[in-house]
């Protein structure tokens, strides 16, 4: 409910296209700040009267919480490792314009 209220209100406010935009901007949030917290926070930011994404994200818990990297064994694929290149042998290479031209 407060989802669709927040959204008909970005929409009034900023257009369609633009009101459509912020929405989804908001629903990135959830992504970081889990969908729970957003909800509390467009709930908190529709009691104000405020359509703002920025408001939201301030209304947000400081943090969001981190969640552990899975370790993955690359095994067999280490045989394609490769050196990083390099370019140590760049100023050995003779010019390919004459040594006095100056070049524009």
């Amino acid at each position: 409910m407060s989802f669709d209220q927040f959204w008909d209100g970005l929409r009034r406010r900023q257009g369609k296209q633009e009101g459509n935009r912020a929405m989804i901007d908001a629903l990135r949030l959830g992504r970081a700040f889990g969908y729970a917290e957003l909800a509390v926070a467009i709930e908190k930011a529709l009691e104000h009267g405020c359509f703002n994404v920025d408001a939201v994200r301030l209304l947000l818990p400081e943090e969001a919480p981190r969640r552990r990297s899975e370790r993955v064994e690359v095994g067999v694929l280490r045989r394609y490792d490769r050196p990083q290149p390099t370019m140590a042998n760049y100023d050995q290479l003779p010019p390919s314009w004459a040594v006095g031209e100056v070049i524009q």
